[in-house]
């Protein structure tokens, strides 16, 4: 916006002054305000989309652990920052905040995210939490009670939500793992929300696409989970502009 009300352009003013008001109007001088009249025009052309582009953009907020945190890899290679990357690259008017902690469990997230809502006001809130827990040995039906309470905190917030699950190694027994697994189906369907039923699908099973822990995802693995996430977020996004 232009507050002066006077505009210098080398040798020529143009705009209000009391000085040269006076006097007889000068045929060059009418030109000159016709030439002055035009370039605001033109420039104020130049600056509305500009400022369009400049709006706010919304915030996709991620809540994990280690997984999303990006442990043991190269700092911008994880998923999230991939997930980044792809939301700038398509042009939708969305930032992604990636509030993960390593080593964090659904107790800790359900602690934290509070604060985290009320920083970052989010559009869409991501949590991928609960392998912490399970790698534990802990209570499931504690896990499903901070998840769903996470859930409903974002919802009230007016966020809506993407509930993505994880996998447990098979020496946890069928019994626990198939219990585990089924946290996240169930709550996503009680709180109608979107969900990624598995953020290790279509490699899971494939030792060469985790680190040397069996643990963490590998580099080669971080493209695969963003696919499986992108396929689920991407319809709860406004289109691009």
């Amino acid at each position: 916006m232009l507050y002066n009300r006077r505009m210098s352009f080398g040798a020529f003013s143009f705009g209000n002054n009391d000085a040269t008001a006076a006097g007889p109007a000068h045929p060059m001088g009418a030109a000159l305000r016709a030439w002055s009249a035009a370039l605001l025009l033109a420039f104020a052309a130049l600056v509305a989309p500009t400022a369009a582009a400049q709006a706010p953009l919304q915030t996709i907020l991620v809540v994990g652990d280690s997984i999303s945190a990006g442990y043991g890899l190269t700092q911008g290679t994880g998923w999230v920052a991939l997930l980044a990357a792809r939301v700038a690259a398509e042009r939708y008017a969305y930032r992604v905040v990636n509030a993960s902690i390593t080593g964090d469990t659904t107790a800790g997230g359900r602690t934290r995210l509070p604060a985290a809502l009320a920083r970052e006001r989010p559009a869409i809130v991501v949590i991928e939490l609960g392998g912490n827990d399970g790698l534990r040995g802990g209570s499931l039906a504690s896990t499903r009670a901070n998840l769903d309470a996470m859930v409903v905190a974002a919802q009230r917030a007016g966020a809506k939500v993407l509930l993505i699950g994880t996998e447990l190694p098979p020496n946890y027994g069928p019994a626990y793992t198939r219990d585990y697994a089924a946290i996240f189906s169930d709550v996503a369907r009680d709180r109608r929300t979107a969900l990624v039923p598995s953020l290790f699908a279509g490699f899971g099973e494939r030792n060469e696409m985790f680190q040397a822990d069996r643990i963490h995802p590998a580099p080669a693995a971080q493209t695969l989970m963003l696919d499986s996430v992108w396929k689920a977020l991407q319809p709860m996004l406004a289109r691009p502009k």
